[in-house]
């Protein structure tokens, strides 16, 4: 006999429909084509254990089983739900009537349990575009399934249970998310908040104006001053995801295995923070069985990099080609899987290797030379990369035992919100442009012209403090986005100052500096 039934195969953040094949006939071998990996040939095992403990009879016969496509790599243990039922389908233990109205995935145990998998969500979105009534997927992945709506999502526990379902002897409840209304119930609730932050108003004004152009920006700074503590905070100013974005970075995140049980939609930016001795395929993604790097989990979030010196030259390198076309390709012989990387990057670091460059109260020991090989270890292409630099100090004491309150960050984000509309409604028309971080040079030369005055200033702070060519676009940039927190239409000289002084590392001499 023979029968069909439905899985999904995931790549890159995305799902491709499978069609597994069962045909029994007589004899008593067991084949299993249709280019699977260890993991799908193992299922065997796993399916004859499952349906001994389970009650049911093991095959007597000739089973071959192909997945379809056969040039497409079978990965991971997710197949085993799908490959039982169609076992059992072909030995006519269970009627196969209504196999073709659902797809189905989970990995068993041997006692015949379902265990969650990745990527639900793409299986998901898959099995609704493809025209299926509904998935069949482990209970501790329906929620997360089912924020796609228009298919009905079964969370089960048992093999037994799904064996039922087909039989007709059980009813499954389907799972029901209220998808916008627990979105936007969870947007706004945060651990971290900049109420708590006592003085460095510069700071978390440059910060700011960061979060509403889409800004990267590096943090220069003595131990203690502060640096993590608000690089922490920037999520909480930054204009909440929209559904669209939103469903992409649970994706993302549910083909890396990264959603926690019972999820359902991301709701709040991501804050990715890897320590310094991460690898190059792990910052970008890949290996044997390619999967999404931290600059893919950071998508429509922050990568925040701490200690920015201490990470490995070629894994900083590797960052370059993201951050201007804010997507990664991984190739491999067989295989090109894309992965967005649209996000901010945030760094720190110390200014000298003992971190007390100008520091006010202590003293550096070390000389200009050893600060100038220390900060020469970020390249000039990454820092061209950087919009924004800025010096923190440490808080006096006056500050910090101030028992007032800070400006919460709903204030500030109520600000980089309207700047971040009228950003969105400036280039409606463009392409792959969603805020002044992206804009070109021809965005730059019709958005944020200086008049005369500017100019000047321009060049006067150009030429006095011997800032490279490559700082003027990252100033008109910024400039317009500053502009664009107090609504103006012009780019002023005032808006060009304040630009001015975030290019710090740009100043030729300032290693020399005590």
């Amino acid at each position: 006999m023979l029968i069909k039934v439905f899985g999904a195969a995931v790549q890159g953040i995305d799902a491709t429909l499978i069609t597994i094949e069962v045909n029994s006939s007589r004899g008593c071998m067991f084949y299993l084509v249709g280019l699977p990996d260890s993991a799908v040939k193992e299922s065997h095992q796993r399916i004859l254990s499952a349906l001994q403990v389970n009650g049911y009879k093991t095959p007597a016969s000739n089973i071959v089983i192909n997945m379809a496509p056969a040039d497409i790599r079978k990965e991971g243990s997710a197949y085993d739900l799908p490959l039982a039922i169609g076992l059992l389908g072909a030995c006519e233990q269970i009627s196969p009537e209504k196999f073709d109205r659902y797809m189905m995935m989970g990995e068993l145990s041997l006692d015949g349990s379902i265990q969650p998998i990745k990527g639900a969500l793409p299986i998901a979105i898959k099995a609704r575009e493809a025209g299926f009534e509904g998935l069949i997927v482990p209970k501790q992945n329906a929620r997360e399934a089912a924020v796609v709506n228009k298919l009905r999502v079964y969370g089960v526990d048992s093999l037994k249970e799904v064996a039922e379902f087909f039989n007709g002897e059980r009813e499954l409840e389907p799972t029901v998310v209220n998808t916008r209304e627990e979105f936007y119930a969870a947007q706004s609730k945060f651990d971290f908040d900049f109420a708590d932050v006592k003085g460095q108003e510069n700071v978390k004004r440059a910060l700011e104006v960061a979060a509403a152009g889409g800004h990267n920006l590096i943090m220069i700074g003595a131990p203690g001053s502060g640096k993590s503590m608000m690089a922490k905070r920037l999520p909480s100013i930054l204009p909440p995801l929209s559904l669209a974005e939103s469903l992409e970075t649970t994706k993302i995140h549910s083909v890396a295995g990264k959603l926690g049980r019972d999820s359902a939609l991301i709701t709040q930016r991501p804050f990715r923070s890897p320590h310094h001795t991460i690898s190059q395929v792990a910052m970008v993604g890949g290996g044997s069985f390619p999967q999404p790097g931290e600059i893919s989990l950071a998508h429509n979030g922050v990568l925040f990099l701490d200690e920015l010196p201490e990470f490995s030259r070629n894994v900083l390198e590797v960052l370059r080609q993201p951050l201007e076309d804010r997507h990664i390709t991984i190739s491999r012989v067989k295989s090109s899987v894309d992965y967005p990387a649209s996000l901010m990057l945030v760094a720190s670091m110390n200014p000298c290797p003992c971190g007390y460059y100008n520091h006010p109260t202590k003293a550096c020991v070390c000389t200009p030379g050893q600060v100038q090989k220390y900060l020469n270890r970020i390249s000039g292409p990454l820092l061209d990369r950087i919009d924004i630099q800025i010096e923190i100090v440490p808080v006096p004491f006056d500050k910090i035992s101030d028992a007032r309150p800070g400006e919460p960050s709903a204030a500030i984000r109520e600000r980089v919100v309207r700047a971040r509309q009228i950003q969105e409604r400036r280039y409606a028309g463009v392409t792959g442009v969603h805020c002044n971080a992206q804009m070109n040079s021809q965005l730059l030369s019709a958005y944020a012209r200086p008049d005369e005055q500017g100019l000047r200033l321009l060049k006067s702070a150009m030429e006095r403090l011997n800032l490279s060519a490559r700082a003027y676009d990252r100033i008109l940039r910024v400039s317009r986005t500053i502009a664009d927190l107090e609504g103006c239409e012009k780019v002023l000289s005032k808006h060009l100052a304040e630009a001015i002084g975030y290019r710090n590392l740009d100043r030729e001499n300032w290693a020399e500096r005590r």
